[in-house]
């Protein structure tokens, strides 16, 4: 019955336009030129990428943060195929995609992975036009990696330890959701739902205040905890589904976290960062000078949440047009221009 009632509302219309955003989108020549600088003259594949607690210069740190913006090159090569059909960048992204599935083995660490959404969003938009044999290999890569984040987070449902509730989980899901509608599996699909509603149930009280607010005294922490949960909930929607009011077993709404955030994110409060944080790395990384570990949070942290938002609900985009003129080039991958 509760079930039956969660798919209920997750399926439910509403008032607002769905994945539309009130900006213009990019254009031929800007997406020439974000494909014409690619990071490095070849794919950056590694067996394993590794920042996640780990400060610049240690470790595979430094390597792997370089080799992670190859996920952004893959989408910007997937809008300029898109939206110019430009041929090259379909091979390029072709030789970048068969380059990662093959060489790349998923740690399930989601703070290192989080950036292969945007891998999932390059496949999405041009999965019928790649060759077959990359296409392919795509696919499956792409499901392996949703069903082993489902696989993990069903294991440890209940787990008391942090990162199976906090932002981490946040990040799971938003990669279990993406994979789930890349592959268009609809087992997958409902069992990514069932992990979205789990993690609203566990991270957020009723009046939409997350847990790592509270355990990292850090707005930072509220935006790296909603954004990952509101992309799901945008790539839902491409379902047809409002995940925006699906609630969690206490009435937990994503609608009500970013409620909670919009006065930050307006300026009509501040907050001073990680002050009572619990977190031995944040203080790490506030004396290596890491910018937005200490002082005032920085409202431009809430851009891309407050965009996204508004693809949800409309009334998000007055916040997000102050926050910046225009939406991150990523997230035209899942929204079109809003008609006028």
């Amino acid at each position: 019955m509760i079930a039956a009632l969660l798919l209920a509302t997750a399926t439910a219309a509403t008032s607002s336009p769905a994945l539309c955003l009130a900006a213009p989108p990019p254009s031929a020549a800007s997406l020439a030129h974000a494909v014409a600088a690619a990071p490095a003259d070849r794919p950056q594949a590694m067996p394993v990428i590794h920042t996640e607690g780990t400060l610049p210069h240690t470790g595979i740190h430094d390597a792997s943060a370089a080799a992670v913006r190859d996920f952004g090159y893959m989408l910007d090569l997937a809008l300029a195929w898109r939206n110019t059909r430009d041929r090259a960048s379909l091979d390029r992204l072709a030789t970048y995609l068969d380059a990662w599935t093959r060489v790349y083995r998923p740690s399930f660490d989601p703070i290192d992975e989080t950036g292969l959404g945007h891998l999932i969003a390059a496949y999405r938009l041009t999965a019928p036009d790649l060759p077959a044999d990359v296409a392919r290999q795509t696919r499956d890569f792409i499901r392996r990696l949703g069903s082993g984040y489902l696989d993990q987070m069903d294991t440890h449902v209940g787990d008391p330890h942090g990162i199976w509730s906090n932002n981490w989980q946040s990040h799971r899901v938003k990669l279990a959701v993406l994979a789930a509608v890349a592959v268009n599996d609809d087992a997958l699909f409902a069992r990514a739902r069932a992990a979205f509603v789990r993690q609203l149930s566990i991270n957020m009280k009723p009046g939409g205040e997350v847990i790592d607010f509270a355990e990292r005294d850090a707005l930072h922490y509220v935006t790296y905890d909603l954004e990952p949960l509101t992309l799901a909930a945008v790539a839902a929607r491409s379902r047809g589904e409002d995940w925006l009011r699906l609630p969690g077993h206490d009435g937990q709404t994503l609608a009500a976290g970013l409620d909670w955030l919009l006065p930050y994110a307006e300026g009509k409060r501040s907050h001073e960062e990680f002050v009572h944080s619990s977190v031995k790395f944040d203080a790490a990384r506030a004396k290596a000078g890491l910018p937005g570990f200490s002082g005032s949070w920085d409202t431009g942290n809430a851009r891309a949440l407050y965009w996204s938002a508004s693809l949800l609900d409309t009334r998000y985009a007055d916040v997000a047009q102050k926050l910046a003129p225009e939406p991150p080039r990523w997230l035209w991958a899942y929204a079109l221009p809003c008609r006028r």
